[in-house]
């Protein structure tokens, strides 16, 4: 079969090459790929700035945002052949730590965690692959291909999972939401904000293209002036960054009403200086009793919970979302960069 695949920290050496048919052992599925997303951590792979092979192999097949279809379950599985499903694509380090050991994998403590596509596990990138059932969350028949946006989805359900967890320290009730980026991750938020009943405000630089009306559509504001002026008209309670620029990352740190909660997702590149008043910055934190926190990757919870969020989202918006499908002979077209582009993703069927 054919699968997408990289030689880690070797840029140019994306490949669609021909591996061995996956066979499910004891407790897993055999699942037909339908497709997979492609984000910034894929291209950061294919660029040769990260990424693990497995143990005794010198390739890694992408893809952790994955989607596809069941050919084979295991005797009294909640899933049936035909089911849509998609695979988590953390798994807890072999020691394991204390988090790893209650299930929070995503709250990996020492670093030995694995993942698909990315780390010392082949990713979602084939034509089949299987998959442990425990890591296997069910995708709702109608979404169809929108379905790929499971995994990013999760990533934003975890981050409202742990502003909320932080928020109730006290008395929470947030109200207004800002936003920051209009990424798939971004609008993602945005979308489970607005499931949440809360004013959502959205911060990007463009004018034009597809992410404003995007955002209009959720019933949400979107704007492209600057966090401070945003902040001044919006007044957040809770601050998503989702850019990882390390300009904004500061900007939103800021931006909150007094009491709020800032969630950073995106990853800042390093390298950069930043000139920072720290003493300004701690001064605002304590006396306002501001929380800022990092939020990553997710676990078995927060699938089921984006597979609601997305269950529950308008089907032509997420649609609207995925902006360019590519064939997997074609995969290299997939990370070139496009101004339309929101979501990318290649199929596999």
């Amino acid at each position: 079969m054919r699968a997408l695949t990289v030689r880690p920290l070797q840029r140019g050496s994306l490949a669609v090459a021909t591996v061995p048919e996956p066979e499910a052992g004891e407790g897993e599925l055999l699942v037909e790929g339908v497709a997979i997303g492609v984000c910034g951590t894929d291209k950061e792979i294919v660029r040769g700035d990260y990424g693990w092979a497995p143990p005794g192999s010198d390739r890694l097949v992408l893809g952790h945002e994955s989607l596809g279809r069941v050919l084979e379950a295991p005797a009294g599985s909640d899933l049936a052949e035909g089911d849509l499903v998609a695979g988590v694509v953390r798994r807890p380090d072999p020691v394991p730590c204390g988090a790893c050991a209650h299930d929070e994998w995503d709250m990996c403590r020492n670093g030995r965690y694995t993942e698909r596509g990315i780390k010392e596990l082949d990713g979602y990138g084939s034509q089949r692959w299987t998959v442990p059932e425990k890591y296997a969350v069910r995708v709702a028949a109608h979404l169809g291909l929108a379905g790929v946006l499971m995994e990013p989805t999760s990533v934003v359900a975890k981050a409202w999972e742990q502003v909320e967890r932080v928020g109730e320290r006290a008395w929470f009730e947030p109200e207004r939401v800002l936003v920051t980026g209009a990424g798939p991750i971004g609008l993602l938020a945005a979308m489970i904000g607005v499931q949440r009943g809360l004013d959502v405000h959205v911060l990007d630089l463009v004018d034009d293209g597809p992410k404003p009306g995007l955002v209009r559509d959720l019933g949400a504001t979107y704007h492209h002036s600057s966090v401070e002026e945003v902040a001044k008209a919006a007044r957040p309670d809770v601050v998503l960054e989702a850019t990882g620029v390390g300009s904004l990352v500061f900007d939103a740190i800021t931006a909150t009403t007094p009491y709020g909660v800032v969630c950073l997702t995106g990853v800042s590149s390093t390298g950069r200086t930043l000139p920072i008043d720290a003493g300004g910055l701690n001064r605002e934190l304590v006396l306002e009793n501001d929380a800022v926190i990092g939020s990553v990757n997710a676990n078995t919870r927060h699938y089921r919970a984006a597979a609601d969020a997305l269950a529950a989202a308008d089907l032509d918006w997420l649609e609207r979302l995925i902006t360019r499908r590519v064939p997997l002979e074609r995969a290299a077209r997939a990370f070139e960069a496009s101004e339309e582009d929101v979501k990318v993703v290649i199929t596999l069927t």
